[in-house]
């Protein structure tokens, strides 16, 4: 049997449609009476059971683990809970696919449905809160479905349902389609319509859903956003333990010989690399603010501020800037082929809060505690390459023909600071994507990246400008063929402050004049 370990890489996978036929109930909108009747639903192709189905009066937005709270009401709602393909599972243990769908009172015609995070487990509150700016789906008139995508968790990253069969198909990719297209007959049935346009967003394992989404169900979803996706998860997490393993070689040693990895750099010597970083990359897009936006432009090396002859002061040791320098510049076998892209040095690296920048190494969750200064990368890929990572990797499926021809539009976005799957890798999906598709000219019309500097994990980080709204801009792209040129974004770090989002390689350039704290007086440019 596959270690958790090896389970916990495998997060995604090719599908095969499933589709539900249509109800032979029928119902009119606008009271409790005909969100109650959607408890007698039926369909033919999967065992979809109503557990309930309540009118939610007006009132506050729930709070969203993570983000920050949402102003305003929500409008009344109808809240249908309900499960597919009821059964008991290996072990005795039941399982189902679990969901839940918001049938807004005032529905704008749209479906939206909500992607999920870590390994799911539970049906989070079905808002439409990923990259949703200062109003949720729900707030704006979406019909909004979440799901647990097959199993039920003690926490957001309970492995235990990988010892099911079924219950692992279902998290890699089933489940998302069966939900799809179950709740969607819905929501057609309830407001006595068919969905005008139909919307996937989601950011991590949520991003990796939405993938599948394009790539698996081409016909489902008219616009997608996928962020930060959780794609060959079991070689980010091989990349994560090369960066620790690196930093190990310099860290001091506990009593058992083995290293102390969190004293690796001491707070002295993170501060010389963050001001070397700073002073080479900060202001190369027309202004110095403490952020990175020339991403792709910026070279810093580590060993710029190593110490050395004539270099004696505000300096780390030689040593020491190998070890950053080799840590982030990615795991490579034996033949020396990159086998999981590097990371880039942003202001996040040194971060503190939520999950660590790389310069603040710890016991990782799936990689656990580094007890070693040595790691066979040979072997490290083939511990991770299972047959189900193959199966179930979306990390090279680029053949988006039926979805783009079909008017489908798919943005990515990912924290350029992100500590556990780089953004790097996102790119080198994106100019794949591009190479196989016609070159850039043809693929902006219909797919597009947004990095965000100094973002971690789907948000957060000490300089970054994390709050942005995705939702319009796909919406504008799908409805009206508008395609997202640039993106604002504002944020807790830097109050007052906005920058646009540049399509990737293009980044945030000051143009010179006017305020430079206004998005405004920036315009995208390429790097040199």
């Amino acid at each position: 049997m596959r270690t958790i370990k090896k389970l916990l890489g495998v997060f995604i996978g090719v599908a095969l449609l499933s589709s539900c036929s249509s109800s032979t109930q029928t119902a009119a909108v606008g009271d409790g009476n005909s969100c109650s009747q959607l408890t007698g639903y039926r369909s033919q192709d999967n065992s979809v059971v109503i557990k309930s189905a309540t009118m939610v009066p007006a009132g506050s937005v729930p709070a969203v683990p993570y983000q920050r709270p949402y102003a305003g009401t929500l409008s009344s709602y109808c809240r249908v809970e309900g499960v597919i393909d009821e059964r008991i599972g290996e072990g005795g243990k039941p399982y189902a696919i679990g969901f839940a769908i918001a049938l807004p009172e005032k529905w704008n015609g749209r479906f939206m449905m909500q992607g999920g995070g870590g390994l799911n487990g539970s049906v989070a509150t079905p808002l439409g809160s990923s990259a949703a700016g200062d109003m949720t789906g729900l707030q704006r008139g979406f019909a909004v479905v979440t799901t647990d995508t097959g199993h039920q968790g003690t926490h957001g990253f309970d492995a235990s349902f990988f010892s099911d069969q079924e219950a692992t198909l279902n998290f890699l990719y089933q489940a998302i389609g069966k939900v799809a297209v179950t709740s969607k007959q819905l929501v057609a049935q309830y407001y006595g319509k068919p969905i005008e346009h139909s919307y996937y967003m989601g950011c991590s394992t949520g991003g990796r859903e939405a993938m599948i989404m394009s790539q698996r169900y081409p016909r489902l979803f008219d616009g997608i956003v996928a962020g930060a996706p959780a794609m060959r998860t079991s070689f980010s997490n091989l990349a994560d333990k090369w960066v620790m393993t690196s930093l190990a070689k310099v860290a001091p040693k506990d009593a058992q010989g083995h290293p102390i990895l969190a004293q690796a750099l001491s707070a002295q010597d993170k501060k010389i690399v963050m001001d070397g970083l700073l002073k080479q990359c900060d202001a190369m897009d027309g202004v110095a603010d403490k952020m990175i936006s020339n991403v792709v432009g910026c070279k810093f090396d580590p060993v710029s501020v190593a110490c050395s002859a004539t270099k004696k002061e505000a300096c780390i040791s030689p040593e020491k800037a190998k070890a950053i320098k080799v840590g982030f510049a990615g795991p490579k076998n034996s033949l020396g082929m990159q086998v999981y892209p590097g990371f880039w040095f942003d202001t996040g690296i040194t971060e503190t809060q939520g999950i660590p920048g790389l310069l603040n190494p710890g016991n990782h969750p799936i990689v656990g505690k580094i007890t070693s200064t040595e790691m066979n990368v040979d072997q490290e890929v083939m511990a991770a390459s299972t047959p189900a990572a193959f199966v179930g990797d979306s990390a090279y499926w680029t053949l988006l023909n039926t979805f783009s021809n079909n008017g489908g539009k798919l943005i990515f976005y990912h924290g350029v600071s992100d500590p556990w799957f780089s953004a790097q890798e996102t790119a080198r999906y994106y100019d794949q994507l591009v190479e196989d598709n016609g070159g850039e000219g043809k693929v902006s019309q219909w797919s597009r990246l947004f990095l965000v500097p100094g973002m971690g994990h789907c948000g957060g980080g000490a300089a970054a400008l994390d709050h942005f709204d995705m939702i319009d801009p796909i919406v504008d792209w799908v409805e009206k063929n508008t395609a997202p040129e640039k993106i604002i974004a504002t944020g807790n770090a830097f109050p007052g402050r906005s920058r646009p989002l540049c399509p990737y390689p293009a980044y945030a350039n000051y143009t010179g004049t006017g305020v430079s704290e206004q998005a405004e007086n920036f315009a995208c440019a390429l790097p040199d």
